[in-house]
This record gives structure tokens, C-alpha cells and sequence, in this order.
């Protein structure tokens, strides 16, 4: 099955210091793959490159093999990317109806069964349909903004540190959502400094450490080595 993403050989930042260096990396539909680091190992830099809102140094970016250069967020919001920067960073003022139907490129008809898809999916945004966002907790807010990417049909969802924040048993329960949204077909690149919530749900991981790509396979085997954990923290 060919990848949904495909990096290759990407540098970001500038040629004396590259925030991400000669990174690569797949993504295939129906998969979660996980984005390992320490913070300030380049997670969200990489992330933000393929959505567009960092400019490459070098290499290529592909969305079911289509090369993304010169392309801006929007542009590749419509090509299938969703985008769940980290923060939440819902629209306060807005309500949870709201911050879901701004997201969306569909025709009306079509709009309102993607919220109700994605109410579904989370159903205590159906209960605050009507409410500010702000209003929402912390969790509420995470599901909030995972729906929100949802929205625009992705094929491929970009999620930066979800669980930041978040108790234990919310963390769970967003996972096992983020399950739900891959057997869908969708491919997820989940970034996270919580392995072992990434790890339990992904079935390949990438570690960067410094901008580089210092360990990448199956999850389980990862998990499995040892000092995985001091890789990642790249010590």
C-alpha cells in the first residue's frame, strides 16, 4: 500500500543550523505513526514544514505522491491534510459548533454530516454544541481541536503533542479515538513526548533527537530495546 506522506531527505532551518536535517519518513493510510523527542528535538518544526508553515531548506514533502513545494496551509488543507498544532489553540469566542463548521470546505449538506461524524466521535462536544470553547475543559478543548482537524476529510492528520496537559485516563481515552480515526483509513503522525501513550497505539515510530532521525521501526520492537527511553531524550 503506497504512503500518504512521504518525506524525503527534508532539511528545515538553514544550511549553517538546521532545525530538522536530511529527515525521511512514510506514512501509510490506516496507520499511526509515532514522532518521538525530547522537547526542542524538532517534532513540531517538522510537523508545521508539512503543513506549510515553516519554509524548506532542501528536500521533498509528497501527499499520495504529489510534491507539496510551494504550496500554503490552506492549499494543503485542501489537498487532505488536517492539522492539530499543539496548544489546542480552538477560537475562544466561538462555539464548539462553530470552531467545527469554519474548518470545513464542504457544501452545507455535507458540513453538517462531517459534525455530526466527528460529534460521534467525541460525544461530549454534542452536549456543548452550543457553548463558547472556552468554556470547555482542557480535555474537552483537545477533542474539540482533533475534530475541528477532522473537518476538511483529511488523508493525513498531524497531531502535536495531544496529550500535553491532559490527566492520564483523558489521555486513554483520546488514543483510543485517534484508533478509531486510522481504521478509518486516515494516516496519523502523532508527535509526542508521551512514549508510552504513543507507543501503545502506533504501529511504527521515528525518534528525532536534534533534528535528525536517530531510531525508526515497528513500535513494539522500539519499545522493546534497551535504553529506548534515553535514545529519545538522546542521551
Amino acid at each position: 500500500m503506497s504512503a500518504v506522506l512521504e518525506i524525503r531527505d527534508l532539511s528545515v532551518g538553514s544550511a549553517a543550523a538546521p532545525l530538522i536535517a536530511s529527515v525521511s519518513l512514510e506514512v501509510r493510510p490506516g496507520a499511526i505513526t509515532a514522532l518521538l523527542g525530547a522537547n526542542g528535538a524538532g517534532k513540531s518544526t517538522l510537523l508545521a514544514a508539512v503543513m506549510g508553515e515553516r519554509p524548506v531548506l532542501s528536500g521533498a514533502i509528497y501527499l499520495d505522491g504529489r510534491d507539496l513545494a510551494g504550496l500554503g496551509p490552506r492549499a494543503r488543507a485542501r489537498r487532505g491534510i488536517g492539522y492539530c498544532p499543539s496548544g489546542r489553540r480552538v477560537f475562544p469566542g466561538m462555539s464548539v459548533q462553530d470552531n467545527l463548521d469554519v474548518a470545513s470546505f464542504a457544501s452545507p449538506a455535507d458540513r453538517a454530516r462531517l459534525r455530526d461524524e466527528a460529534m460521534a466521535l467525541f460525544p461530549q462536544l454534542r452536549r456543548f454544541r452550543h457553548a463558547p470553547a472556552w468554556t470547555l475543559s482542557g480535555g474537552q478543548q483537545q477533542m474539540l481541536a482533533i475534530a475541528r482537524a477532522l473537518m476538511a476529510r483529511p488523508r493525513l492528520l498531524l497531531l502535536d503533542e495531544p496529550s500535553l496537559g491532559l490527566a492520564p485516563a483523558l489521555v486513554d481515552e483520546l488514543l483510543a479515538k485517534l484508533v478509531d480515526v486510522a481504521k478509518s483509513g486516515v494516516a496519523v503522525l502523532l508527535a509526542e513526548q508521551n512514549i508510552g501513550a504513543a507507543l501503545s497505539v502506533a504501529g511504527r515510530a521515528a525518534v528525532l533527537v536534534r533534528g535528525r532521525i536517530a531510531a525508526e521501526g515497528d513500535a513494539a520492537a522500539l519499545r522493546r530495546t534497551a535504553d529506548f527511553s534515553r535514545i529519545v531524550m538522546g542521551l
